[in-house]
Formats: structure tokens, sequence, C-alpha cells
């Protein structure tokens, strides 16, 4: 579940990037500030390489980038919200105000699905981005996807 991934700390309310590049790169320091071994430079690659073969804004409004990352042990995600937007290159052209960033360790094929699964039940919510976007503060957000995670387990 996301939200054993996740705290607080760990989602950053007010994205100020405006391109995908840039949010990578700010998600990653959300990223790094928790887990200082994650190899900032490698998992940028990582997440780029990953993002050239299809976008990961495959949702209205929402991106889900995600990779596999050699400096990665577990899983390690980060959350962003952008209440302008980020072009991204979008599979709908518009553009995300909701990110996941993901990163998986090598081998962990089973996790990497299962995590993958568990944010796909959560964002199929009708309502979900409505809600998290009226969220002001990173708690907020965290007690919405928590919400979520027990909607979707019933």
């Amino acid at each position: 579940m996301l939200s054993k991934l996740i705290t607080p700390a760990n989602i950053k309310v007010n994205l100020e990037s405006t391109e995908k590049d840039e949010v990578f790169e700010e998600l990653l320091e959300v990223i790094v500030a928790a887990q200082p071994d994650v190899n900032r430079q490698e998992a940028l690659k990582a997440l780029l390489a990953r993002e050239e073969k299809m976008s990961t804004g495959i949702i209205p409004g929402i991106a889900v980038p995600h990779t596999i990352c050699n400096c990665v042990k577990g899983t390690v995600a980060a959350i962003g919200l952008s209440r302008d937007g980020i072009e991204y290159a979008s599979l709908d052209g518009g553009p995300v105000h909701f990110i996941i960033m993901l990163l998986f360790e090598p081998g962990a094929t089973e996790a990497h699905l299962q995590m993958m699964k568990d944010v796909a039940d959560i964002l199929q919510h009708h309502d979900f981005i409505n809600v998290i976007m009226e969220k002001k503060t990173s708690q907020e957000v965290y007690d919405a996807i928590c919400d979520y995670e027990m909607l979707s387990q019933e």
C-alpha cells in the first residue's frame, strides 16, 4: 500500500516545477531528503530513460513516473501536487497536477507490480483527484490517500 511507503514528509503540496524534467528533480529532492543513500543522478537517469519509452502521464491530470533503479533498496516514493499544472507530454496532452513517483530496487518484480496495482486502485475513484487537489497540507493529502486505500480494500 502506498500509505506504507510514504509519510507527510514525502509529499510536496506546492510543486514549483512547470515541466516534467524539473518535477522529476524536485521530487527526487524529496526522496533524497528522506533516504540520503539514493543517488539522485542515477535515479534521474533511470526515470528519464523510462519516460522515453512511454509517458507516465496516463490518466488526465495524473502521472505515475516509475522506474527500477540500482541505487534504491526496496521501494521509495514521493508525491507532488501542482496547482498550476505541469507540461508533461501526457497521453491526453493536458497538464499534470498530481504525481506519484516510485523507485523500485532491481529484482523486486512482485513488489513493483503490487504497488502499481495499489496505486491504480486508488486512482480509479472518480473523485480522487478533486479531493486531493483540495488539500492544503501534506498531512491532509496523506490522510486522504489512506482513506481511499481503505475504500479500495472494501
